[in-house]
């Protein structure tokens, strides 16, 4: 495993983020805030923890929302039981939807106050490594939430702060903001960045290099839509992935001439499409640990073998060639 730091941050990170979503409670019945039908319960889940340590992940990436809280749940009690707190870097985040009441979600102080002692709780942890804007929030000022994200590491729960997906020109602002009232700075950006998604090469990425911020994509993959041949057997995540469907299902036809230079890639060079999509995103210049879910093990395998998996410029030439621009997606 390769370990880098976090931005211009002396936290070190290992290159590969195991993405935790998939690990939580699934949904029974009527669809509950937060959970999905998809997901992994705690005993099946808790092998990928293990597997992540083992290879020698350090970064693990989850949120508020996920699962309804379970999702931390399960990867707080695993970390308690399994490593030394001091030895990994835990991220969560905070936006979406808790509670059906006013104040059950967004960035407001009370919110961010309260919202990060329940992640505490359910992470069984005195502090968050790396505590991240999921979205951005219309109805809360962005001084109002700078403000608290830097009293809480003022207090000692949190450690670093982090923003995800956005227009750059908000997180600039954001940056702006904090460096003119010496608050504490954004260290990283959690973006949807991957092969048949490049919209965030048009600002965000220049703007995260210009600052030195962290890129942390999500959706590396897009969902396995880069790991299998386009109208390939899906899972059942793909089949009931709301969000999923929203991201891709009006680009396929665009986006399956990329996927198609990426199996012929992947065939010439003997190696898996994830592992050929996953090193293209870590030569991408920023880009500090893609955020990687496994549901299977050789998910993980593929991805910290993609970190010995070298494209020439040519290579990356002929996969990036088809690419089309896309609307902007994954903002809300």
């Amino acid at each position: 495993m390769d370990y880098v730091n976090l931005g211009r941050t002396g936290l070190k990170v290992s290159r590969i983020c195991l993405g935790c979503m998939t690990y939580g409670e699934p949904a029974t019945g009527p669809r509950k805030v937060g959970r999905q039908a998809w997901t992994l319960n705690e005993a099946e889940s808790q092998p990928f923890l293990r597997q992540a340590l083992d290879l020698g992940i350090n970064f693990f990436d989850t949120a508020n929302v996920y699962s309804s809280g379970d999702s931390e749940r399960i990867v707080g009690r695993f970390l308690k039981a399994n490593a030394r707190r001091e030895a990994v870097v835990v991220g969560t985040k905070i936006h979406g939807v808790m509670r059906e009441e006013p104040n059950g979600r967004g960035l407001s102080r009370k919110e961010i106050v309260y919202e990060l002692d329940q992640s505490l709780k359910r992470l069984e942890t005195d502090y968050v490594d790396l505590y991240q804007i999921h979205r951005w929030d219309n109805e809360t000022p962005i001084e109002e939430t700078l403000e608290a994200l830097h009293d809480m590491i003022k207090a000692g729960k949190v450690r670093y702060i982090g923003a995800s997906s956005m227009w750059a020109w908000q997180f600039a602002k954001a940056l702006y903001l904090a460096d003119r009232h010496g608050w504490t700075r954004f260290a990283a950006m959690q973006n949807h960045y991957n092969l048949i998604y490049r919209e965030e090469e048009r600002e965000m990425m220049g703007l995260c290099r210009a600052e030195g911020i962290g890129v942390i994509p999500w959706s590396p993959l897009a969902r396995g839509r880069l790991a299998r041949p386009s109208g390939g057997e899906g899972t059942k995540r793909n089949e009931m992935d709301v969000v999923a469907t929203n991201l891709y299902s009006r680009t396929e036809e665009a986006d399956r001439k990329v996927i198609a230079r990426l199996g012929e890639l992947a065939e010439k060079r003997a190696l898996p499409r994830a592992q050929i999509a996953l090193a293209w995103l870590l030569a991408k210049p920023g880009v500090t640990a893609p955020i990687v879910g496994a549901t299977k093990p050789h998910h993980l395998e593929d991805a910290v073998a993609a970190l010995s998996v070298h494209l020439t410029a040519e290579e990356i030439a002929a996969i990036e060639e088809p690419y089309v621009p896309h609307s902007v997606l994954g903002f809300s």
